[in-house]
């Protein structure tokens, strides 16, 4: 068989990278020139001269070692040798993110070596040349990030491909025949990564679940969340464990809890909510102060460490809030039923009470297990409607019982109270240096299909305020108190903005008259809030509300308390969501073990619990926020033929992001597709400029477009370019 012989590669750059990628593979074997072309596959004698060179260099800078005249071995830990992760760029070149460097290293697509996108990897960094970025090679993965993918398969006669809709998902993947099982050509599947063969273009997998057809609505749902890992039901098991839990009330529990039953207590929630994990209850105190209870469902009384309930609760750590549906951390029966704090039942809470006096000082405070009665459950709109017009009677159509109904004086005095004495703490909050973000959320109309009939926007108005402020109060104290004994607990911590995104932001809003100051963190804070409080029903408003909360750190959780930069608190836990958040299962559990009088538990291993429940949080996120894309790309497949105002809320060298005015919904009007001149991206302005009439296309312009594609697998929308608005 003849030798096959490789063209020698014309760049004059060096193989130095090469080399030691070579050398690395075997730390332990020492190569010459010849092995070494022998594995680059080049025999030609300048690539051979090329190669014997970069090994002189590479040895008298140290980067390897000469064991023996025309041997040589890679240098152990050389200093060009860094861990960190992928970050994947849609053009299937991608940045190695380590903090050993200032600015992200970049790789090029033929140096990726099989690393995919959030890999723990080994880099070889190449020396750096001044004025430019440094480039990587990748040596070795060293962890997956993830190896499920979710694609549409391509059925051959022998083999199969599935691609994915993932622009960070540089490869299709290679299914052997045998591994195709039940799926069908065209189906949407869920498969496994297995290997990936040194010499392959395509790592090789196997199907382990078919999800349906393309562009149907369960199976894009259920991609979404098998795109991201998360469950779609509870195992078998795992229910029929929750269905033997024994929820009725007894007294015998009762006598080891605070009564608080004959207290007046209320729940104020969305109106489509069927897990009520909070409720307030309210008592005027003869020495002109007042008792606020924030109760919260007792969770970990049914859910007890080392049952496969809670296993399973710790793995989701979250619930999941799609447009169409939840996929709750716990089953339906602890969280609708025995942990929901339901009207007129008896429910075991785990409480934070108050007494607060009427300008909002906590006088006294105490933490611990009760049982309550909920006396009314309202909808934020119903609690909205008594704080605005202090009328008892709740009119038809916004009553969520279908009726119009009349509210107890009691009641409605509690509920005014309590707007009261939130708006006192909010003000506080906000003078102490917190932000407000209250961000315009897109939500949905579907008919029983599941269809999007209509696009409504959801704002926070004083009843979700009034909430708001009393589940941070609990949260703020519950954390200083186990905080001030310096024992291990559960924060909800947020570092300061980063101040490179800060100033990136500053040029975009100033193309809009706005400014940060950047003196120091409070007027940082300050001016932000302003910044919010000016945009606020702006065309521009939900650009510049995004560009603000991207600018910010990300809160997460964690043992060690930094505080909260978002909030201005210096303690600050989640105490008040254990329906539907782990850490607060967890919270409740370390306060009660702390009541007792127990010792600081491991802080190692719930600092392991914290990264997990953050993991989760950050995935259940990102499918929340794809299921909001592909309903808004529903939703425009039947609205094609409509013109639409919209403001461009991103630019860059390929198109413009158009943000629709009416709905919210994000697309793309390609530059190409801009008919009445030639534009070229401007970096500086940040902006597209015809090459003919030099008008210009920036942030914040107003223009008309018309749905060119609604693509559902990609959840991607494509916009034809129509006009400037006048």
């Amino acid at each position: 068989m003849s030798k096959k012989i490789r063209k020698p590669i014309k760049n004059e750059k060096d193989f130095s990278s090469k080399i030691v990628k070579i050398l690395s593979q075997s730390p332990n074997k020492a190569f010459n020139y010849k092995q070494i072309g022998a594995k680059l596959e080049l025999d030609d004698t300048k690539s051979r001269n090329q190669i014997i060179k970069d090994l002189k260099i590479l040895a008298a800078s140290k980067k390897i070692i000469e064991t023996e005249p025309g041997k040589y071995l890679v240098k152990a830990e050389s200093q060009d040798y860094y861990e960190g992760t992928i970050d994947m760029t849609s053009r299937k070149t991608a940045y190695f993110v380590c903090p050993d460097f200032t600015e992200d290293v970049f790789i090029p697509t033929n140096n990726l070596n099989r690393a995919l996108d959030k890999d723990k990897v080994k880099v070889y960094v190449y020396n750096r040349r001044k004025g430019k970025r440094p480039e990587g090679e990748v040596i070795e993965v060293i962890e997956r990030n993830k190896t499920e993918f979710v694609g549409v398969i391509d059925i051959q006669a022998n083999f199969a491909f599935v691609s994915t809709a993932n622009p960070k998902m540089y490869t299709d993947i290679f299914i052997p025949k045998d591994k195709i099982g039940e799926a069908e050509n065209g189906d949407v599947v869920l498969v496994t990564i297995e290997d990936w063969p040194k010499r392959a273009d395509s790592p090789f997998g196997s199907v382990i679940k078919v999800l349906g057809k393309p562009g149907e609505h369960n199976t894009e749902i259920h991609a979404i969340l098998a795109e991201y890992g998360l469950p779609a039901d509870f195992p078998v098991e795992v229910e029929v464990f929750a269905q033997k839990i024994d929820t009725s009330i007894q007294e015998s529990e009762i006598a080891k809890r605070r009564d608080m039953r004959d207290t007046l207590t209320f729940t104020i929630d969305p109106k489509d909510a069927k897990d009520f994990d909070d409720a307030l209850s309210f008592k005027k105190l003869e020495n002109g102060n007042y008792e606020i209870g924030i109760h919260i469902a007792d969770v970990s009384y049914y859910l007890e460490e080392g049952t496969i309930l809670d296993d399973e609760a710790y793995q989701r750590a979250t619930s999941v809030y799609l447009v169409d549906r939840v996929v709750p951390m716990l089953p339906e029966v602890l969280s609708n039923f025995a942990c929901s704090l339901r009207p007129n039942e008896e429910k075991y809470t785990f409480s934070a009470v108050f007494e607060v006096s009427p300008t909002s000082q906590v006088i006294n405070q105490w933490f611990g297990r009760t049982v309550i009665y909920s006396d009314q459950r309202f909808a934020y709109e119903e609690a909205q409607y008594i704080i605005e017009t202090k009328d008892n009677t709740i009119p038809v159509d916004i009553s969520i019982t279908g009726e119009s109904y009349v509210v107890s004086d009691e009641i409605v005095e509690a509920t005014l109270k309590l707007d009261e004495l939130a708006k006192i703490l909010r003000k506080k909050r906000m003078a102490n240096g917190a932000i407000s973000f209250d961000k315009v959320e897109v939500k949905f109309n579907l008919d029983a299909e599941g269809e999007p009939e209509g696009v409504y926007f959801k704002v926070s108005k004083d009843a979700n305020h009034l909430i708001e402020e009393f589940m941070l109060l609990a949260n703020r104290k519950v954390a200083e108190y186990i905080g001030k004994q310096k024992k291990t607990f559960v924060y909800r911590i947020h570092d300061e903005p980063n101040e490179d995104k800060l100033i990136a932001m500053q040029t975009v809003i100033a193309k809009f008259g706005y400014k940060i100051d950047f003196r120091n963190k409070g007027d940082i804070s300050k001016s932000l809030n302003a910044l919010m409080e000016e945009v606020n029903g702006k065309k521009e408003q939900n650009l510049i509300d995004t560009l603000a909360i991207r600018s910010m750190s990300k809160a997460k959780y964690s043992t060690e308390n930094i505080g909260h930069y978002g909030l201005a608190f210096d303690y600050y836990s989640h105490f008040t969501s254990p329906i539907r958040r782990y850490p607060d299962v967890m919270v409740h559990r370390l306060l009660q073990f702390y009541l007792d009088g127990g010792a600081s538990v491991n802080e190692e291993i719930y600092e392991t619990k914290c990264l997990h429940c953050s993991n989760m949080e950050s995935l259940a996120t990102n499918a929340e926020r794809d299921s909001i894309k592909y309903m808004q790309v529903k939703y425009m497949q039947d609205h094609q033929d409509e013109e639409f105002l919209g403001v461009i809320s991103g630019v860059t060298e390929w198109g413009i992001y158009v943000e629709i005015v009416s709905n919210k919904c994000e697309g793309m009007v390609r530059i190409r597709e801009i008919k009445d001149d030639y534009y070229t991206f401007d970096e500086k302005q940040y902006a597209l400029v015809g090459a003919t009439s030099n008008s210009i296309l920036q942030l914040g312009d107003e223009i008309y477009v018309k749905v060119k594609n609604a693509d559902l697998v990609k959840k991607q929308l494509d916009f034809h370019f129509l006009r400037r608005a006048e």
